[in-house]
């Protein structure tokens, strides 16, 4: 037996604590078992979605630079950037939480960010349409950028509670529960041989007196 189960008092009373001990261990490790695994399903559900969110917002990037080149090559680049500066304009982004089975994640509020041509403050009248189409394209990825901000932050948070979760089951698995089965055995070990050792002082007794 090791040193650590040696240091316990070998007594029925301390043999109920550390049975009543494994069990709790056991149910503790039976629960973050279950919650490892629907973390790990909530965070491929998330993941999935991350990837939608990634290309979409790739695509309407790529439209929307397409856009721009083309709008530079009718209007001029210092025209574009003078347009641009006109549209400039300032956003509000409000960010909350929410939890996911525990794990606090954000949750990100904002106003859609796409406005009519007449609202971005440049002149239609020498400007380009494809400006127009290019601009709208940016409105509209920077609604799926915030987005797609928020869902990598989720899937962030419930990676590192998995881990956290799965150090957490491994302790019990193969360090504490162990533990306390290796001290539970060395003290029936102890008690049994206890009870040997009364039993055949008892029969030298016995025969003594006889």
């Amino acid at each position: 037996m090791a040193a650590a189960a040696e240091s316990i008092q070998p007594t029925r009373g301390e043999l109920l604590k550390l049975r009543n001990r494994i069990k709790l261990a056991e149910r503790g490790h039976e629960l973050l078992e279950e919650k490892r695994d629907a973390l790990i399903t909530e965070f491929f559900d998330v993941l999935d979605r991350l990837e939608d969110i990634r290309e979409k917002m790739e695509e309407r990037l790529k439209e929307a630079f397409k856009d721009l080149i083309e709008a530079m090559a009718v209007m001029g680049t210092p025209d574009v950037r003078k347009s641009a500066n006109a549209a400039t304009r300032d956003i509000e982004v409000d960010v909350d939480m929410r939890s996911i089975m525990g794990v606090g994640v954000p949750v990100i509020e904002f106003e859609d960010f796409e406005r009519k041509a007449t609202e971005r403050g440049y002149s239609l009248h020498q400007t380009s349409s494809k400006l127009d189409e290019a601009s709208k394209e940016f409105e509209t990825a920077l609604n799926t950028v915030l987005e797609l901000a928020e869902v990598e932050s989720t899937v962030k948070s419930l990676a590192k509670e998995i881990e956290k979760t799965k150090r957490r089951v491994n302790s019990l698995e193969h360090v504490l529960i162990p533990r306390l089965e290796e001290a539970k055995e060395y003290i029936e070990f102890r008690l049994a041989e206890m009870e040997r050792e009364d039993f055949f002082r008892l029969k030298r007794i016995k025969a003594k007196m006889r």
